[in-house]
């Protein structure tokens, strides 16, 4: 199972800075560094100026400041640490990241709390260890309201699933978990 970690997405950030602006990190890093500028709102200030804002701000604040641990890690580092202290729950974890990388065009990319689902427009759902005993597995289904399995999600992932299902033990991942992973996908496409 391939796990993309923020390396992979630090390069398409910086893709992306080069073809809005033209220059890449480095040189935009060096620019920073000429301004003098010690206070990160004063550095997004000078970016915004020219146009820089969103995840290349970030980037770059980070080139100046420093890149937190969680950016630096590994994919698996960071999957690790999310069931370290709860390692019942990685066979699960493990069963819906499979039937998610079933799906066409998928992938997974590990965040400090939480694994992202990625489809081809954008994240459809979110595996977050929520307790110790807990899985919730959040999908991202605008006008699905909470019913049955689905709950109101709270507090998962990023903050843009409408649902979740809790997930406990390998039983729990079931076809109606994978016809759901189906139903995000392709209502996030």
């Amino acid at each position: 199972m391939t796990t993309r970690s923020w390396a992979e997405m630090l390069t398409a950030i910086e893709e992306r800075l080069v073809a809005g602006t033209g220059d890449g990190v480095a040189t935009w890093s060096a620019r920073v560094r000429e301004t003098g500028l010690d206070a990160e709102p004063e550095v997004r200030a000078w970016l915004a100026e020219r146009g820089i804002t969103g995840y290349g701000q970030m980037l770059l604040v980070m080139e100046r400041f420093g890149y937190p641990d969680f950016l630096t890690a590994t994919a698996d580092e960071l999957v690790d640490g999310q069931y370290a202290d709860r390692p019942q729950l990685r066979p699960v974890y493990e069963a819906v990241a499979a039937a998610a990388l079933a799906l066409p065009d998928v992938h997974l990319q590990a965040r400090k709390g939480y694994v992202s689902l990625v489809g081809p427009r954008r994240t459809f759902a979110v595996l977050q260890a929520s307790t110790r005993t807990r899985l919730d597995l959040g999908l991202r289904l605008p006008g699905r309201e909470p019913g049955g399995r689905l709950l109101a999600a709270r507090s998962i992932g990023n903050g843009d699933c409408s649902v979740r299902v809790p997930l406990t033990t390998l039983d729990d991942v079931d076809d109606e978990v994978v016809d759901l992973l189906a139903e995000a996908l392709a209502a996030n496409r």
